[in-house]
C-alpha cells in the first residue's frame, strides 16, 4: 500500500472522532491542553505512517571514502606479483562461480592498437583500458579510456585525447612566448616549456594515427573466462579483483610491457638535470687539509622521478653552483699528499 492511501484513511478514521471530542469539551477549562496533545498526537502518527510506507530511513554508503587498489605498486617486484596474481586467479577458479562475474586487471606484454584488442581479449566484457605513447626516454602520460566497445570506443577516446594533447602544446608554447628577460632561470623555464609542448606534439600525432599504445584493460567475466583470457597470447597477467564493487572507488596500476624486474616510471631525459661543467671551471670547492681528504666511493641514487598517473607540468628548480668533486680527483690529490710527505702510496 503506498503513502497517500495510509495517510488517506489515517484522515478517514481519526479526524472525525476528534472532531466529536472537541466538540463536547468545546466550553471545558481543559481545551487548550487538549489540542495541544490532539497536535503531537497526529504529528506522531502522521510521521509513523509516512516512515512504514517508505520501509524505514535510509541507509548511510558505508564504502564513502574507501578506496581499492589493485595491481602492482611503485618499487614491487614484478616477477612476484604475477606469480602472486596467477595463483589468485587459480584459486578463484577452483571455488563457487560467480553469477555477475569479477573484475579483473589485464596487463598485456606489448603495446597493441585498438584494432588488435579483439583478438587478445576476445568477447570478454571491457571496462575500460588503460595506455601511454610509448616513446623512449620521455615520461608520457598515462591515460584511461572507457572502451565498452571495441575497438570503436577506444579510436574515439584517441582522437579526444590527440586534441587535448594539441591544446597542451599551444598552451606550453604561448607560456614560453610569454616569459621575459634572459636570466638563467627564465632560460630554463623556456627550455622545458618547449620541451613540453615538443612532448604532447608527439602525443597528439601518435594518438590521431590510432597508435599501438594499449597495454592493460578491466575486464569482467567468471572464473574460468578469465583463466582462458591469461591463457591467450599477448597476455601477461590476469590479476582478479573479487573485492571491487565500484571502479569510480577502484585505483588501477599494471605493469608497463617494458618494465621487467621492478615497477618504476621510465626516466624522462628532459627532467633530469644535468651539472654545468663551466660551473665547476668556474666555481672551484676549496682545497682541504691533506689530512681530511680521504677517498669515498660514490653515492649510487636513483634518479627516477616519482611515478605519477599524468606527465607534470614543467617545474623550474635553479641549477645548484656548487661544485661535487669526483673520486678520481680524491684519489689523485691523496696520492698527491703522500709523495710531498715522503711516503710511498698504498696500492
Amino acid at each position: 500500500m503506498r503513502a497517500g492511501d495510509l495517510l488517506r484513511q489515517l484522515d478517514q478514521r481519526l479526524l472525525p472522532r476528534l472532531a466529536t471530542v472537541l466538540a463536547r469539551l468545546d466550553q471545558g477549562p481543559a481545551r487548550t491542553s487538549l489540542l495541544s496533545w490532539a497536535a503531537v498526537l497526529s504529528c506522531a502518527a502522521v510521521l509513523f505512517t509516512a516512515v512504514l510506507a517508505t520501509g524505514g530511513p535510509p541507509l548511510s554508503d558505508r564504502t564513502v571514502g574507501e578506496v581499492t587498489r589493485v595491481g602492482i605498486a611503485d618499487g614491487d617486484w614484478i616477477p612476484g606479483y604475477e606469480r602472486t596474481a596467477a595463483a589468485d586467479l587459480a584459486g578463484l577458479a577452483r571455488g563457487a562461480s560467480l553469477a555477475d562475474g569479477t573484475y579483473a586487471l589485464v596487463s598485456l606484454s606489448e603495446y597493441v592498437t585498438p584494432q588488435s584488442l579483439a583478438a587478445v581479449v576476445g568477447d570478454v566484457g571491457v571496462s575500460f583500458v588503460f595506455g601511454r605513447v610509448p616513446l623512449p626516454d620521455r615520461q608520457t602520460e598515462i591515460v584511461r579510456i572507457p572502451a565498452q566497445r571495441l575497438p570503436d570506443d577506444v579510436t574515439a577516446g584517441m582522437a579526444e585525447l590527440a586534441e587535448r594533447k594539441a591544446r597542451e602544446a599551444a598552451d606550453y608554447r604561448s607560456r614560453a612566448a610569454a616569459l621575459g628577460g634572459g636570466g638563467p632561470q627564465e632560460r630554463e623555464l623556456r627550455q622545458l616549456y618547449v620541451s613540453g609542448a615538443r612532448l604532447a606534439e608527439r602525443e597528439a600525432d601518435a594518438y590521431r594515427a590510432g597508435c599501438a599504445c594499449v597495454y592493460a584493460l578491466v575486464v569482467r567475466a567468471e572464473p574460468a573466462v578469465l583463466r582462458g583470457v591469461a591463457a591467450r597470447p599477448g597476455v601477461r597477467v590476469v590479476d582478479p579483483a573479487p573485492e571491487v564493487r565500484r571502479l569510480e572507488r577502484t585505483v588501477f596500476t599494471p605493469p608497463l610491457p617494458e618494465q621487467r624486474d621492478v615497477a618504476r616510471p621510465p626516466i624522462d631525459r628532459d627532467l633530469v638535470p644535468s651539472a654545468s661543467p663551466s660551473a665547476e671551471s668556474e666555481a672551484p670547492s676549496p682545497d682541504p687539509a691533506p689530512e681530511s681528504r680521504v677517498p669515498v666511493a660514490p653515492e649510487v641514487t636513483d634518479s627516477s622521478p616519482s611515478p605519477a598517473i599524468s606527465r607534470p607540468a614543467p617545474t623550474f628548480a635553479p641549477p645548484s653552483t656548487a661544485p661535487t668533486p669526483t673520486t678520481d680527483s680524491l684519489l689523485k690529490d691523496d696520492v698527491d699528499a703522500l709523495v710531498e710527505g715522503g711516503a710511498e702510496p698504498t696500492p
